[in-house]
């Protein structure tokens, strides 16, 4: 932003700091006598999230930004109609995927950590929520594109 490449790459290298960082205090918070609540489950699908979903979202946001404020090219908008809309749902459902398997390997770390079920117990229905999303995702998304596939105009 306003030319200062390297400070934007300072801090765009802090998102995954941030992450790890909400990870350390999950653990550290459980470790030292506090029971687990829904936002300790809450903080693994964060985290999930901005792994699977971040590069994607800041690629977008940093071109629409440069097409906005640095003369950057236009972006290119995502397809809307025909197989390209269907294969972007897809990308997308796979990253959902991706998202839901690191929400399990954190909440499995985590509860393998704490090594105390009765602390770590208020977690456990994040090992059935990412599984609606992910079924939710393919649902109201491929299926849905494919359902209502329309062709382009072109």
């Amino acid at each position: 932003m306003f030319g200062k490449r390297k400070a934007s790459s300072v801090i765009l290298a802090c998102v995954p700091l941030i992450d790890l960082l909400l990870l350390m205090f999950v653990i550290y918070d459980l470790l030292n006598g506090s029971y687990a609540t829904f936002a300790h489950g809450l903080a693994t699908a964060y985290i999930g999230f901005t792994i699977a979903f971040g590069p994607l979202l800041v690629g977008c946001v940093d071109k629409w930004f440069s097409y906005k404020f640095s003369q950057g090219p236009s972006p290119v908008p995502t397809a809307l109609t025909g197989w390209q809309a269907v294969l972007d749902e897809l990308k997308l459902w796979f990253r959902c995927i991706l998202a839901v398997l690191i929400i399990y390997v954190l909440l499995i770390l985590i509860v393998v950590l704490v090594d105390d079920p009765a602390k770590t117990h208020a977690i456990t229905i994040w090992f059935k929520i990412p599984v609606f999303t992910v079924l939710f995702w393919f649902i109201f998304g491929p299926v849905w594109s494919m359902v209502f596939f329309k062709r382009s105009s072109n």
